[in-house]
């Protein structure tokens, strides 16, 4: 190697680089903690993004500054057993405080964590039944001052059988949907929603209690609305979750309208309407869908508008 490739490289190359992180995903971890012939599960799935001082290694491959990917996943799990695991938020606030303040060429960590629900059988102590209805999401950013932290789920599937109506909507040409007066509304949820809790002297949420809470608040605003529209019915829910949860001030909601469509019985000289058992045909693909930021008046957006980047 030459002394000229030796060189501050943003002197010696016209190429630079940009954004970088690195760590280990998808760490899974399952905690039990006995407590006498009663057994609590936490089941995680734990993803570290760590960066930083980090430009040397993609330049020259010096690992200096480089904490082992290897070494993220064994602290995930040392950490399970040291510190328990209370909440998602919680245990991702500790593995992110821990890896920016131990290393100092780490400048910022991303901790994203899914949790999987278990129930309990019956009264069975230490028997559990893999719950389905959703998987609970947190992201936790922390830069060594200020904490960002966005909780959320995926994959809950919520289905009003009336009460939705969907007409006077703008047609042209190439328009056939039929205007609808008694509809069925199903989605799957995926949402978000960014705290307001950014500074370690300041009280830290109840975060067990906010995703219950939240969760809740979120379910009566899609059973109790009205809808003329899918749009009208997210803005309910983030209205409702941001009315009632002060800790919260952005809720983020990506809502595909999971169709249902009057099958066409006539053929058979059968009557299909909504009056008299109707039968639908479900439709998986295409889909609309229905995209939108709900805020606290004077907060800034800040939840990226693709969930996935969470």
């Amino acid at each position: 190697m030459t002394d000229s490739s030796r060189q501050d490289p943003a002197a010696a190359r016209p190429v630079m680089l940009g954004q970088n992180q690195y760590g280990k995903a998808e760490n899974r971890v399952v905690k039990i903690t006995r407590d006498g012939a009663t057994h609590h599960i936490k089941d995680l799935n734990v993803s570290v993004a760590l960066s930083g001082d980090m430009e040397e290694v993609h330049y020259s491959g010096s690992n200096a500054n480089v904490l082992p990917t290897d070494t993220t996943k064994n602290t995930v799990y040392a950490f399970a057993k040291e510190h328990g695991i209370e909440s998602a938020e919680q245990f991702g606030i500790h593995l992110a405080r821990h890896f920016v303040t131990s290393q100092e060429p780490i400048h910022r960590a991303r901790i994203r964590i899914e949790e999987y629900a278990w129930e309990r059988v019956a009264e069975a102590g230490h028997s559990f039944v893999r719950q389905g209805q959703e998987t609970r999401v947190t992201q936790i950013t922390y830069d060594g001052e200020r904490w960002e932290v966005v909780s959320g789920l995926k994959d809950l599937v919520v289905m009003n059988t009336t009460d939705s109506e969907f007409w006077g909507y703008v047609k042209d040409k190439y328009t056939t949907l039929k205007e609808a007066h008694d509809r069925i509304l199903a989605t799957q949820v995926s949402g978000r929603w960014r705290f307001n809790w950014t500074d370690d002297a300041e009280p830290m949420p109840n975060w067990e209690v906010s995703y219950a809470q939240t969760k809740k608040h979120m379910l009566q605003a899609f059973a109790e609305t009205y809808s003329l529209s899918l749009q009208q019915t997210l803005y309910h829910m983030g209205s409702r979750i941001i009315d009632n949860r002060s800790e919260i001030d952005e809720v983020r909601f990506s809502l595909p309208n999971k169709h249902h469509f009057l099958v066409d019985l006539e053929p058979f000289g059968l009557k299909n309407d909504t009056a008299d058992g109707a039968v639908y045909f479900a439709a998986d693909r295409p889909y609309g869908l229905i995209e939108a930021t709900v805020l606290r008046a004077g907060a800034e957006p800040l939840i990226p508008t693709d969930l996935t980047n969470l």
